[in-house]
Parts: structure tokens; C-alpha cells; sequence
């Protein structure tokens, strides 16, 4: 996207209703700027059914600019409102949660709600996007973090005045999840029963693998014998191991981005 020039708190709007007969919606509304940076005239509309709902929408764009939002952004669609606040949005996460909250948005939450204005997304959207993750399947975290990515980018958009609520916030969605499904009913249920069967996991990986690296499996042997997540795994050096006591000092992680 390119650079979006932002007018200062206050700028000043016209505003005009034109009516178009013979149109399912007659009513366009317009707003007009002026660019501070550029100083050329700039302009958004709107069609819509009902004059009442085209002065709401001129009523919007004025509280938009008062607030110092561009009206071009007030009426942007979800996609790409977040990728022009996304750095606002997460500001202050760390890396290892930043990764799997950008997956959540790339891969979830564009596809179900990226194309919906910011100002169309409510309550039962949210809703309906939520349970069609879990009813893909996806686990409760994957679920929790795209969840999250778009709370995040919808307070921006309160913060910017475009909306007055967050819609995001929902709640009860993971009663959704089937109390017999194993992560949640029965967690030990996914354990392996031994060794032998750990080794079988490890070495088929290995044989899957390209070239069959036998790496793999000393990962798997390593992640299953410390409960350690694939991220600390992958950060392990030699010297983090004392070998007089064979402890594990866990003093970094490496995680791959945008992985779900």
C-alpha cells in the first residue's frame, strides 16, 4: 500500500447530499478536504437507500475527521485498515507471540472477514467467523490468536474513531468446543504409551523426510523427553547442557514466522 496521508485533528469538511432518481440507492453522499500536505481537494461518497442513512454517513465522516482519521480510512475494509495499523496494533508484543498473531490474521481472519468494512463488522460477525474456525477444527490457541489479532486491530479502530464499540470482544466461544474432544475432555489421552512407540514416531518422520535427516527424530526424542515447546527445542546450544548434572538451562527460543 502506498503512503496515506493523514489530516490533522480538526480539518475542516463540506459535505453535500446528491439525489440520483432512478437508482436502487439515490442518495450520494459526499465529503470534501482539503490535503494539507498537498493542498489539493480531495473527496469520498457514498450511495445509500434512505436520506437518514446518508446523513448518518456524513454524521460519521465528520466525527472520523475530528478525531484526525482520513475519511478514505473510515470506510476502508477490514483488510486493509490492518495492514496500515498493524504496527499501532501490536505494538509492544513480543516476537514469539507476534508470529502466531500474524498467522491468525493472514490466514483466518482475512479470508472470513478482510473483505467487510470496518464499520459492517459486528457482534454476530465475530461470531459466526469463531465458530467456522472451530468448526475447521483448529485448536483452541490458533483460535485464541486470531481472536486476538483482530481485537487488537478493531480497538485501533475505536481509538481512531471509526467505530464507537469493539465488536471483537467476544465471549463463551470456547464452550464451543466439544467436551470430548481430547484436548480439553482427556489431555493424556494424547500421550504416547512408551519409548519404543516414540522411537517409531521419530523414525518415521525421519524416513518422510527430505533426505532423511536423522535430525528430526532427535527432535522429536528431545521435545517428548522435556516437554519443552519446538521453539526451545530449536534454541538449544551445546553449552546450555551440564553434563556433570545433565540440566538444561532453557535461556532462549527460536520460533519461524507466521506459523499457525
Amino acid at each position: 500500500m502506498g503512503n496515506r496521508v493523514m489530516p490533522p485533528i480538526g480539518v475542516s469538511l463540506s459535505s453535500d447530499v446528491e439525489i440520483r432518481e432512478g437508482r436502487p440507492k439515490p442518495y450520494r453522499a459526499r465529503v470534501r478536504w482539503i490535503d494539507p500536505a498537498t493542498g489539493q481537494r480531495r473527496s469520498k461518497s457514498e450511495s445509500h437507500e434512505t436520506p437518514e442513512a446518508a446523513q448518518d454517513w456524513l454524521d460519521a465522516m465528520e466525527r472520523a475527521a475530528r478525531g484526525g482519521v482520513d475519511p478514505h480510512a473510515a470506510t476502508m475494509r477490514l483488510r486493509a485498515y490492518g495492514e496500515s495499523v498493524m504496527t499501532l496494533a501490536t505494538r509492544g508484543l513480543e516476537r514469539k507471540t507476534l508470529d502466531p498473531y500474524l498467522a491468525g490474521w493472514k490466514k483466518r481472519v482475512v479470508p472470513t472477514l478482510g473483505h467487510l468494512p470496518i464499520r459492517m463488522i459486528t457482534n454476530g460477525a465475530v461470531d459466526r467467523a469463531v465458530h467456522g474456525w472451530i468448526a475447521d477444527e483448529h485448536s483452541r490457541s490458533t483460535v485464541k490468536n486470531s481472536l486476538a489479532i483482530l481485537v487488537r486491530v478493531m480497538e485501533q479502530a475505536v481509538r481512531d474513531g471509526i467505530i464507537d464499540r469493539n465488536p471483537a470482544r467476544v465471549t463463551g466461544w470456547q464452550r464451543e468446543y466439544q467436551q470430548a474432544e481430547d484436548e480439553l475432555d482427556d489431555p493424556r489421552a494424547l500421550a504416547l504409551p512408551d519409548w519404543d512407540t516414540l522411537c517409531a514416531l521419530a523414525d518415521g518422520l525421519v524416513k518422510r523426510s527430505h533426505g532423511e535427516f536423522p535430525g528430526w527424530g532427535d527432535v522429536v526424542r528431545y521435545g517428548a523427553c522435556t516437554a519443552a515447546r519446538i521453539g526451545e527445542v530449536s534454541g538449544v546450544r551445546k553449552e546450555d547442557i551440564d553434563r556433570e548434572t545433565w540440566m538444561w538451562t532453557v535461556r532462549r527460543q527460536t520460533t519461524p514466522g507466521l506459523v499457525a
